[in-house]
């Protein structure tokens, strides 16, 4: 047995909170120790009753109005107090790394999620993005979520960690098949889904479009949410394609897997990714999935007959003619598309950190 401790600024609803409590819960059922601390007190997502959840509270309106080295220092100190008490073999952290890299820890691994270069869109972006990088995870021990991650940082932000893994996000697919079973209102009849949070990185404007131009009747759900700027940014690109016959916003649900379930298939259009998760629970839902191949992550998940579901970034056309033909004939989701997700697979990968 070990002792985890995973370390994250919250727990708001998004996908890397999500991975990070199915990773920290998978482990205590393997028998582990696991304790997870987060920084300020967000919760948005449903926590296994027996996982150990403990908010530090070293993250405040203050602290973020005037973050700085000193100020990160500090926060770094009182969460070390909290380590020195608990002792854990192995610390992850994610999604908080400004803080956690003033950390000094045998065994401490930073998990990345995300390609952070696909994001950004000018040269200028990028090399601040770069710059950001190195500073943070130079002569670090690092876990990317996808290989494709892991190569980004390697091959285009040139990092030198003192160790690097690609570890999958894992997945216990009964967890998602129960919550898809619960009663929630869901659009009768077949439909299409995206679901992701309303940013630019989405593109949904991209989504909109492709389907505009590939010509289905079925209609399309978009589910997330998001800045209330950015939602009403996306409902008027659907005005203005004379799309509001055809795609339903349900909004926000803290359990969208029913509305996977039943779709006929999900659709994503990013920009960037790390490891998109909602396209591996659609498969553990056996709902199948076309994605532009962004970096990073969709190439790893959209495996044999999903190969032909795997679209050029910016090739709209190919897009529209992927929804034609998933919409005209869907494939058969089987257990060859998802194995290596499963928590079976990856989690003897985190026991030997």
């Amino acid at each position: 047995m070990k002792k985890f401790l995973f370390i994250i600024e919250d727990l708001y609803g998004g996908g890397a909170q999500k991975s990070l409590i199915n990773t920290a819960e998978g482990l205590r059922l393997r028998g582990h120790d696991v304790t997870v601390f987060i920084l300020r007190d967000i919760i948005e997502h449903r926590l296994p009753p027996m996982l150990k959840v403990i908010n530090l509270s070293v993250v405040n309106a203050l602290t973020k109005a005037i973050s700085n080295p000193l100020v990160e220092k500090l926060q770094a100190w009182k969460i070390s107090r909290q380590i020195n008490r608990l002792n854990p073999d192995v610390i992850l952290s994610c999604s908080c790394d400004k803080i956690t890299r003033h950390l000094r820890h045998p065994n401490l691994w930073f998990w990345v999620k995300s390609n952070m270069l696909a994001s950004r869109y000018t040269e200028e972006a990028k090399e601040k993005a770069r710059k950001k990088l190195l500073r943070f995870y130079t002569g670090r021990k690092v876990i990317g979520c996808s290989q494709g991650v892991v190569d980004g940082l390697l091959n285009e932000v040139h990092l030198r960690p003192s160790e690097i893994r690609a570890i999958f996000n894992p997945y216990e697919r009964e967890g998602f098949l129960r919550m898809s079973d619960e009663k929630v209102s869901i659009p009768v009849g077949d439909y299409l889904i995206s679901v992701g949070t309303y940013e630019s990185r989405k593109r949904h404007d991209r989504l909109l479009r492709a389907y505009k131009m590939s010509g289905v009747s079925t209609p399309l759900v978009i589910l997330g949410k998001g800045k209330p700027g950015e939602e009403e940014r996306i409902r008027e690109y659907v005005k203005e394609l004379e799309l509001e016959e055809k795609v339903i916003f349900p909004g926000y649900q803290l359990n969208p897997y029913p509305f996977i379930r039943n779709a006929k298939a999900l659709i994503l259009t990013s920009d960037g990714e790390g490891l998109p998760r909602v396209l591996i629970e659609a498969l553990l839902l056996e709902t199948p999935v076309i994605s532009v191949d962004c970096p990073s992550g969709p190439k790893e998940i959209l495996s044999g007959s999903l190969a032909e579901f795997l679209v050029p970034l910016n090739d709209e056309d190919a897009l529209a003619l992927a929804i034609r033909k998933m919409d005209e004939h869907p494939v058969n989701v089987e257990e060859s598309h998802y194995k290596k997700f499963l928590s079976e697979s990856v989690l003897p990968q985190f026991e030997a950190l």
